[in-house]
């Protein structure tokens, strides 16, 4: 069972190439767009949704952060859908991977940096020198700032990452020793596949938690320099 314990993070790959790519597109087929002018129960449930999400992150947004909706709400559909999809039996979540969620964190977080240097240059210079330092304690605190403005989104990769890997290895493990116990004592292979049930509809809300908190970050982010 330990030789196989992180066999799901490994990158799966089709004669020798890796089908990242095509498994990173496929949520895009969850979600069609609406063709009729009545739409079935599924899609109207779904822009209910989006609706809904896109308006409590808007609200506090001005007119200026209002033209990265189309982005927010399409980073926490694609974050949301592939770690539920995660969740399933054999297959392959991209989102434990630190270099994809650097990939997503790294250029939204710059972004909404040059965003801020471009049009509040002053209130984004202000932030790493609050008003009032004494001077001896200028130059340490315009260090600390600027590692502080850094670290931002290798937190938002490096948060996204340990909570879904950490999640699935725990499965990984109760899953394991559910398997094990059913040939040893049957009441304890029930106690544990109880747990296991309950630890996977937890899961299930930390994947889509974990998908709002990070587009609510990067929406704070948007705010701070919008």
């Amino acid at each position: 069972m330990n030789e196989n314990l992180f066999a799901s993070f490994i990158t799966p790959t089709l004669m020798g190439l890796p089908v990242v790519i095509i498994i990173i597109m496929f949520p895009i087929i969850l979600f069609p767009s609406p063709m009729h002018l009545i739409n079935n129960r599924l899609i109207t449930i779904q822009q209910w949704l989006v609706k809904l999400v896109l308006k409590q992150m808007m609200m506090m947004h001005n007119i200026k952060g209002r033209t990265w909706s189309l982005m927010l709400i399409s980073l926490i559909l694609f974050i949301g859908t592939t770690n539920l999809l995660g969740l399933l039996p054999h297959s392959f979540t991209p989102t434990t991977q630190l270099s994809m969620n650097l990939a997503m964190a790294i250029p939204l977080w710059a972004a909404t940096v040059i965003l801020g240097f471009r049009y509040k240059t002053k209130a984004s210079l202000a932030h790493f020198l609050p008003q009032g330092t004494p001077g001896p304690l200028i130059p340490m605190l315009i260090l600390i700032e600027t590692i502080s403005l850094f670290i931002q989104p290798i937190a938002l990769a490096v948060r996204l990452t340990a909570n879904i890997t950490a999640g699935h290895l725990l499965m990984h493990l109760i899953g394991g020793a559910t398997l094990v116990l059913t040939t040893i004592s049957t009441p304890t292979a029930l106690i544990t596949f109880t747990i296991l049930f309950l630890l996977t509809m937890l899961e299930i809300a930390v994947a889509m938690i974990q998908a709002y908190v990070f587009t609510l970050l990067v929406s704070l982010y948007l705010h701070d320099n919008s």
